[in-house]
């Protein structure tokens, strides 16, 4: 069960959900940076990050503080997302495009007020760097969620229909899976918060 070949093998058997989810995320990204009607909205998302990060500056170790809440945010709202997704997909499905917008209304806010050439530096020094391996993670984790949701669906199906015992193996199989895959996402996304914290800070600094 968690043998790297056979996580690696389960990936490409959900690459149809994984890259539905890559569409969906920056679906969001297109949507959060052009189209103005959900400004307030996104705000919002915003207004809430910047409060966390005006409390953890006001700590004595910034960064120790900053890395915790990263790392527990990211782990705990991917791995909720993915079994939340037994609810027909929906919370991967909001989760996935509301990031997507967040992400876009920044850059766009950022090359609108400083120019695009201030907003591609950020990106490649702040975002780049663990967004290489946080946005996958998220994405991924919200692709299985998406799965989750299929089968719930299909599962429902089967209550009136003779292929329940099938689908019920289906989904057990699939279940065994996410164990997995949450250690894959926890390791992935303390890697990703270690570099956010310390390479990515850094380079904004230069």
């Amino acid at each position: 069960m968690f043998r790297w070949s056979e996580v690696m093998d389960h990936f490409r058997k959900m690459r149809r959900y994984i890259a539905f989810g890559f569409v969906l995320f920056f679906a969001g990204v297109v949507v959060g940076g052009t189209n103005p009607s959900f400004e307030q909205f996104i705000e919002g998302q915003i207004e809430g990050l910047r409060q966390i990060a005006t409390t953890v500056e006001r700590t004595p170790n910034p960064a120790l503080s900053m890395f915790v809440i990263i790392f527990l945010n990211n782990a705990i709202k991917s791995i909720m997302v993915m079994y939340l997704g037994v609810f027909f997909g929906l919370f991967p499905l909001m989760f996935l495009i509301v990031n997507g917008m967040v992400i876009g209304y920044f850059i766009n806010h950022m090359a609108t007020t400083q120019g695009w050439g201030f907003a591609a530096e950020t990106i490649a020094k702040g975002i780049l760097p663990h967004g290489i391996i946080e946005i996958p993670a998220i994405i991924i984790a919200s692709a299985y969620g998406l799965k989750f949701g299929t089968l719930a669906l299909r599962l429902l199906g089967a209550a009136i229909t003779r292929n329940g015992p099938a689908v019920l193996r289906e989904t057990e199989v699939f279940v065994k899976r996410t164990v997995p895959l949450m250690v894959w996402l926890v390791v992935s996304l303390l890697a990703a918060a270690v570099i956010e914290t310390t390479l990515s800070r850094w380079l904004l600094t230069l």
